[in-house]
């Protein structure tokens, strides 16, 4: 009766995580559609700030995690790229050479309409996107890594402002309907 109860528990232990690894991801051939076709949105969940003063800030907060990255909550924080334009709403934390007193201009908040787009696929199958904005004075390059599974990884480099990374994932770009285009 042992042995059942131990095998029972096995595989609903074994069960259980595996419907926990295959919430948010994608197959390898979605991954490769979406980027080929170069319409696609990242969802950022994590911001994980380069310079050790936000660092040591973030460690100076009571009942705060030890760690370096930030969970961002609600997912409103995206880079959506699409034929012609890619839209930008990321948050920043870190040291900004020019700083401005318009709060809006501290994160990263921009549309573009003139950019390129250069890809490349590493030996392990992974995308790698490096966006160039030609139409935005702060923002020197962003270098997009798109894993197979879905998850991506971000890279913001800037003429004004330290590095910053985020992690998250892409998916298809949802289709505003027409009633709201016109607002």
């Amino acid at each position: 009766m042992k042995k059942y109860i131990s095998l029972i528990f096995i595989f609903g232990f074994l069960f259980f995580f595996q419907s926990c690894s295959s919430q948010a991801s994608l197959d390898s051939k979605t991954v490769d559609a979406l980027v080929s076709s170069q319409e696609f949105t990242f969802h950022a969940q994590r911001a994980n700030p380069m310079n050790y003063d936000v660092i040591n800030v973030m460690g100076a907060i009571q009942n705060a995690p030890a760690t370096r990255m930030l969970q961002l909550d609600g997912g409103n924080y995206t880079i959506e790229l699409k034929k012609n334009t890619m839209e930008v709403v990321l948050p920043y934390f870190g040291r900004q050479y020019n700083p401005s007193y318009n709060t809006s201009d501290n994160g990263y908040r921009f549309t573009s309409k003139d950019f390129t787009v250069n890809k490349a696929q590493n030996k392990k199958g992974n995308w790698i996107l490096k966006i160039k904005p030609n139409d935005t004075r702060n923002v020197d390059e962003i270098i997009i890594e798109i894993f197979k599974s879905g998850k991506a990884f971000v890279s913001m480099r800037s003429n004004d402002r330290q590095p910053i990374t985020y992690d998250g994932y892409v998916s298809k770009n949802e289709e505003m309907p027409k009633d709201k285009e016109k607002l």
